[in-house]
């Protein structure tokens, strides 16, 4: 005859003091109820045995509490459990790259219109340089001195030798002339 069969409190307790041997006992016992909740779960071979390998890889880690119920019970429950966690972060994960997928077949179909904005660009700096062109010499170079080279009506003043009111002036002149020109190509776009 074959040695007594033991309990599944009393193989937990070994278990929890670190015999292996428990676990493969109690793997034994209960796999495969433990793999038919995983796969009625999941629906898929593969994910099934991840589940039932984490499980028992775990039991040893696990609040099973022999006094509240059978291992059988408390397994089964975590199984579920378990197993309704991995669907929910399945759904998430397809959820997300659907939402991925989405943009990016959306971004594709829209792509910018570069061309347009490039048209927009040259028309609005061909305005520019036409207004530029209605200016007098004075108020142009003033400007251009001002907002291509970056000085100061002081230092445009000490450049050409004009009385810095006189460069102001011209600045102000010019700057005037240049929104009155350019006003109704604003008030189109």
């Amino acid at each position: 005859m074959g040695s007594p069969e033991l309990s599944d409190a009393v193989l937990w307790q070994a278990l929890r003091r670190g015999e292996r041997a428990a676990l493969g006992q109690l793997y034994d016992r209960h796999v495969g109820v433990v793999y038919a909740i995983a796969l009625r779960l999941l629906g898929n071979v593969q994910d099934a045995e991840d589940l039932t390998q984490e499980i028992f890889l775990q039991l040893g880690r696990s609040a099973y509490d022999p006094d509240r119920g059978s291992l059988r019970t408390f397994l089964a429950i975590l199984t579920r459990s378990r197993g309704l966690d991995r669907l929910r972060a399945q759904r998430r994960a397809r959820a997300s790259l659907e939402t991925w997928q989405t943009e990016q077949q959306q971004a594709i179909a829209q792509p910018p219109d570069l061309l347009a904005e490039s048209l927009d660009q040259a028309e609005t700096a061909a305005q520019v340089r036409a207004a530029l062109a209605q200016l007098s010499e004075n108020q142009r170079q003033v400007l251009q001195l001002a907002y291509s080279d970056g000085l100061s009506q002081s230092a445009i003043a000490e450049r050409l030798g004009l009385p810095l009111g006189t460069v102001k002036a011209w600045a102000r002149r010019g700057l005037l002339k240049l929104r009155q020109t350019l006003q109704p190509a604003v008030e189109d776009a």
